[in-house]
C-alpha cells in the first residue's frame, strides 16, 4: 500500500523533527542535487521540473532537514562530475554498479523498477515473437538491437547486450528518441523501462505504433538510489537513509502509474 503524495507530504514536518533534521546543516553547505531528463521519473515540462522520483527526492531531503539546490544536467556530465571530485554533490535514481560505487556513495533504495520490456519496431514483430527466450532473441544476427549509449540497463542486461549476436545500434539520445527511431525501422527492438514506455505511450504521438513484448526470463527490476560525492559526511548519508525509511521506503511502478495518470489530467 502506498500513501499519496499529498498525504505523505503532511508528515514531512513531523518526520524532519523526529530525525533531528533541523540541525543537520552541520556542514554549512547546500548540497547540489543533479537530475537528468528521464520522464516520468524527473523531467522538464514547459520549463517546470516534474516527475515522481524528483518529488520523492524533495520529500527525502526535506524530511532529513538537508538544504538542496536542484539542477538539471546531462547524464554524462553528472558522472563526469563525480569522477572529477565534485563536492557537496548528489544525483538521483541510479542503479548500483561497481564502477559507480568507486566514485560515489549510495543511499538506501528510493524506487524499485519493474522488469524491463522489449519494445519492437512494427515490421520486426514477427521475427521477435518467433523467439521464446531472451537468449534466443539476442542470438539472432538478422535483428538490430538499439542501445541508448551511456546508460546502464542493469548489470545482467548490460552483460547480455555485451555478448549479443544482434547487430548493435548505439546512439547518445534520450529513450524517447530511440523509441521514435524504432517506429521508422532504424532498429528492430530495444530494452525499455516499463515506466518510461507507459508514460510515453500516453503522452506522445507516434508515427507508427510500437509493439511491447514481455519475455518470461527477463531479469528482475533493479533498485534506484540517491548517490552522493565521497565528501558528503556519513551523518548526512545516515539522515538521508532515515528519511527514506520515514517517508515510506522505496516506491514502485504502481505509485509511478498513479502519479503519471494524475499529472496527465491536471
Amino acid at each position: 500500500m502506498h500513501l499519496s503524495l499529498s498525504v505523505r507530504s503532511l508528515g514531512l514536518i513531523l518526520s524532519a523533527a523526529c530525525l533531528g533534521g533541523a540541525g543537520l546543516a552541520s556542514a554549512g553547505n547546500v548540497i547540489t542535487v543533479a537530475w537528468r531528463d528521464k520522464p516520468p521519473y524527473h523531467y522538464l515540462d514547459n520549463g517546470a521540473a516534474k516527475g515522481f522520483l524528483l518529488q520523492r527526492t524533495r520529500e527525502v531531503f526535506a524530511a532529513a532537514g538537508i538544504e538542496a539546490h536542484y539542477v538539471n544536467e546531462p547524464l554524462k556530465r553528472i558522472w563526469a562530475n563525480f569522477q572529477h571530485g565534485a563536492t557537496n554533490y548528489c544525483s538521483i535514481s541510479w542503479y548500483k554498479l561497481p564502477e559507480r560505487e568507486a566514485v560515489a556513495q549510495y543511499t538506501q533504495a528510493i524506487h524499485i523498477d519493474p522488469p524491463h520490456v522489449i519494445m519492437v519496431a512494427p515490421d520486426a514483430e514477427a521475427k521477435v515473437r518467433a523467439h521464446a527466450t531472451l537468449a534466443s532473441l539476442l542470438a539472432d544476427k538478422s535483428l538490430t538491437l538499439a542501445v541508448v549509449d551511456g546508460v546502464s540497463y542493469g548489470s545482467e542486461i548490460d552483460d547480455l547486450i555485451k555478448h549479443s549476436g544482434n547487430q548493435i545500434m548505439r546512439r547518445t539520445v534520450e529513450p524517447k528518441l530511440m523509441l521514435r527511431m524504432l517506429t521508422v525501422g532504424r532498429a528492430s527492438f530495444m530494452f525499455a523501462d516499463r515506466d518510461d514506455w507507459d508514460f510515453f505511450r500516453k503522452n506522445e504521438k507516434w508515427p507508427r505504433p510500437l509493439v511491447r513484448v514481455d519475455f518470461p526470463n527477463m531479469p528482475p527490476g533493479l533498485k534506484r538510489h540517491i548517490v552522493c560525492s565521497k565528501d558528503v559526511a556519513p551523518e548526512i548519508m545516515d539522515k538521508l537513509n532515515q528519511a527514506i525509511a520515514a517517508t515510506g521506503g522505496p516506491s514502485n511502478s504502481m505509485l509511478a502509474g498513479e502519479i503519471s495518470a494524475h499529472s496527465k489530467h491536471k
